[in-house]
């Protein structure tokens, strides 16, 4: 808790001029690890019942996941509709249909994970969070994926105002581009100098809260402790440290 961010504290870095907090989902308010570990294992079992559906299910899932980052690296997404472009991509890919695509994703992405979110729930969200409801301030979500089943999966949902997916319209646009952040701005009412972004990827949460003018901290694994090289960026290693960042600020 001594790491000093261009000579300003984490504490004064985190907490100083906050009005809301917007979180990123997968990978930072749960961790990744057990959660893809458990679904491998259910791939597994349900490849022994069936062998041929699963292996299709399987060449779908990873297709759709590498076709959504060659989106995601095609930045200004404005003039397609992603969450239509999504299923469709990987479906001309490989020649089937896109409901085909859906339907295969919803099932093992969005419907089958959500038993286990509440097990590999980060160490010291719960906290966090009621620190931020305590003191006042708006707390949001930003994900790439819809959030809002995911945080009542979490037990969190109670505690936020905003939950904005990136493929949906008024964005379209997957993260590191800034829109989605500064559609939460604009939302809440609040310039980008008021919000802090907590994610887990330097590479997409802190360059898009960076590129929208906002502060970030990345928790767990992933960039270098301290602030990037523009000040704008800081790694912790848990939850725990942001909520003794806030009381301390």
């Amino acid at each position: 808790m001594t790491t000093l961010l261009h000579s300003r504290s984490l504490d004064d870095f985190v907490a100083h001029g906050v009005s809301a907090v917007l979180f990123d989902v997968d990978g930072t308010l749960y961790a990744q690890a057990p959660l893809r570990i458990r679904m491998a294992a259910e791939l597994a079992c349900a490849g022994m019942r069936a062998p041929r559906t699963i292996a299709r299910t399987t060449r779908i899932l990873a297709t759709f996941r590498r076709m959504r980052e060659e989106l995601r690296q095609e930045g200004d997404a404005a003039s397609r509709p992603l969450d239509v472009l999504q299923f469709a991509r990987p479906a001309d890919r490989l020649g089937i249909d896109a409901a085909d695509v859906e339907r295969v994703v919803d099932e093992w992405i969005m419907q089958r994970p959500l038993k286990h979110l509440r097990s590999a729930r980060r160490p010291g969200l719960g906290r966090f969070l009621s620190l931020l409801a305590d003191r006042g301030l708006r707390v949001g979500a930003l994900s790439d994926y819809p959030v809002h089943t995911k945080l009542r999966a979490l037990g969190v949902a109670d505690y936020f105002s905003l939950g904005l997916c990136t493929a949906d319209r008024p964005i379209n646009a997957f993260k590191p581009h800034p829109g989605g952040f500064r559609h939460a701005c604009e939302l809440w009412g609040v310039a980008p100098q008021e919000v802090l972004y907590v994610g887990d990827r330097p590479e997409t949460d802190g360059a898009g809260a960076a590129a929208a003018g906002i502060r970030c901290v990345i928790v767990g694994r992933g960039g270098n402790r301290g602030a990037a090289g523009d000040g704008g960026r800081a790694t912790v290693s848990a939850f725990t440290e942001l909520t003794r960042a806030f009381v301390a600020g």
